[in-house]
């Protein structure tokens, strides 16, 4: 019961909660209806846990008695959770020219299979220098032959296209 001041999202608990009236939920979880807001601060006191806020924008709020220090462990860890399990999806680049050889090709290939495996989208962008730019043809037929060589499955995110001086297209892996 001191975390009265010790509350970071704005979630409002025993005193804190300035509303005439809240529906309450007691600590087993039965729904004890609509309550004066002094007269379930002091149901939380008898306890000895706290009143804390559940549902602010309800109307009347909803609130819960509850021990409020083991509340914030149990969402903190909830959070941790959720961190945990999500996927960042990065996005790398290879680069190369329109004029690249065959083995090279090969290597990039061979690295852009590895980034797709590793869940990652991969931006291969081929640099047009010069004269080059009244070629943009070979830039495609190097882009295709590059999509031949990869071995899993993918995704064409974005096809190639001009951009400036640079021709790029984005792939991703296909969802499993």
């Amino acid at each position: 019961m001191a975390y009265q001041n010790n509350n970071n999202k704005g979630q409002r608990i025993n005193e804190m909660i300035r509303v005439r009236e809240v529906r309450l939920i007691d600590d087993e979880g039965n729904q004890l209806g609509i309550i004066p807001t002094q007269e379930a601060v002091r149901l939380a006191k008898e306890k000895e846990l706290d009143l804390v806020e559940v549902s602010p924008n309800a109307n009347p709020p909803v609130c819960k008695i509850l021990d409020y220090g083991k509340y914030r462990f149990e969402q903190e860890k909830k959070l941790r959770d959720s961190k945990k399990n999500q996927k960042v999806l990065k996005l790398k680049e290879i680069r190369m020219q329109p004029k690249i050889g065959s083995g090279d090709l090969d290597t990039k290939a061979r690295h852009i299979q590895e980034f797709l495996d590793e869940g990652d989208k991969v931006k291969v962008t081929i640099r047009f220098r010069g004269r080059e730019l009244a070629h943009t043809e070979l830039g495609f037929e190097v882009l295709n032959e590059v999509l031949k060589r990869l071995t899993s499955a993918y995704n064409v995110d974005k096809p190639a296209a001009m951009d400036g001086r640079n021709m790029s297209m984005t792939i991703s892996p296909k969802a499993k």
